[in-house]
């Protein structure tokens, strides 16, 4: 779902810097080159 969010926002010129995943940790998605 990030992919597809960050390809629909790149049609309106906005990135997407960061998505967090919350739960018994935080996982950045850029701190591991998922983005």
């Amino acid at each position: 779902i990030t992919e597809r969010l960050k390809d629909a926002l790149a049609l309106v010129d906005v990135r997407v810097l960061d998505h967090i995943v919350t739960g018994e940790i935080c996982t950045s998605f850029a701190e591991r080159g998922w983005l």
